[in-house]
């Protein structure tokens, strides 16, 4: 079991005892993952708590709680409920899971919640999630929800996105999922004929629409983002590498670009770039031979890493 503050395994602890009525201080503390002695100390928080525990001693003693208690129903807002998942979601990968403790726990509340609250959330868990512990602006629970609702229905919607100016374009929703910190929308735009990155933030207004669509077979909605992200910028980006294709995409995120298979057992790295000198450092994991076929900003960069390198290199026996 992971590491847990002492107010979550009280909380765990008065779990326990509402499903396992009379249930046994060794079993209680196999339950938490702590000594026998530390399950009277959260027995203690609770009691502390206001919560009536009884117990008893002996062979078939145990913990439960007092005749009569009654429990405060969960009450939670649409916001309250959706927001609390995505906040899991961006926090722990495995708050989709019902394995999951997280995962576990969100179902159990949305249990508790009105059905039209509930599906949101149901429809919400469902995104796929790459996380690199990044913070970013939340985007609104209900569009969000509807967003993923036409993914897994396959309907179009009309949405509003602000860029400079508020756009609106109709799409065919692929995917949302949380990548980098950030919620997108991955879709094919028919306003631009052309498939594209969303992020959630950005969208205004979602409406679904009666048009249908089938999204792409074998679909890796994280990889399709990741490489919608690596282009559109500055400076396009050439770079070969003396390995094949599936060594080459060990090494390298896939943020960097699209690789190719070329001649030789040589890989190609087509990719754009705002920050010459991050995308040089990216290109240090290469465990072979490569060569900058452009930009020459890129090949500055590389060089002034190497000169740093080495200096470094060098103070290291001065």
């Amino acid at each position: 079991m992971e590491a847990l503050s002492p107010t979550a395994r009280a909380l765990l602890a008065l779990e326990v005892l509402q499903d396992n009525p009379g249930v046994s201080a060794e079993r209680l503390a196999r339950r938490l993952g702590v000594t026998d002695r530390a399950v009277r100390r959260y027995v203690g928080l609770l009691r502390e708590a206001g919560i009536p525990i009884e117990s008893t001693t002996g062979r078939y003693g145990g913990y439960r709680l007092g005749r009569g208690t009654r429990l405060p129903p969960v009450m939670l807002s649409a916001d309250e409920a959706l927001g609390l998942v995505m906040a899991a979601l961006e926090g722990r990968r495995g708050a989709a899971d019902t394995a999951d403790p997280v995962g576990s726990a969100i179902g159990k509340i949305t249990r508790l919640l009105p059905s039209s609250i509930a599906d949101s959330v149901a429809a919400i868990r469902q995104v796929i999630t790459a996380q690199t512990g990044l913070v970013s602006a939340a985007p609104d629970p209900e569009t969000t929800a509807t967003l993923v609702r036409a993914c897994e229905a396959g309907r179009r919607v009309r949405i509003t996105y602000r860029l400079r100016e508020e756009r609106v374009m109709e799409v065919d929703p692929w995917a949302v999922a949380v990548w980098r910190g950030r919620w997108y929308l991955l879709a094919w735009s028919h306003t631009s004929d052309a498939r594209r990155v969303f992020r959630v933030d950005r969208v205004s207004t979602a409406v679904l629409l009666d048009e249908k669509f089938d999204r792409p077979e074998d679909l890796d909605p994280i990889a399709a983002i990741e490489e919608q992200m690596s282009t559109g910028w500055r400076y396009h980006v050439e770079v070969v590498v003396d390995a094949p294709l599936d060594a080459v995409g060990q090494w390298l995120p896939r943020s960097l670009g699209r690789l190719e298979p070329i001649d030789n057992g040589r890989t190609r790295l087509v990719g754009s770039t705002d920050e010459p000198f991050w995308y040089a450092r990216h290109l240090t994991a290469l465990e072979a031979p490569y060569r900058i076929i452009s930009p020459p900003e890129l090949r500055a960069a590389a060089h002034d890493l190497a000169q740093r390198l080495i200096q470094a290199a060098s103070d290291a026996h001065s």
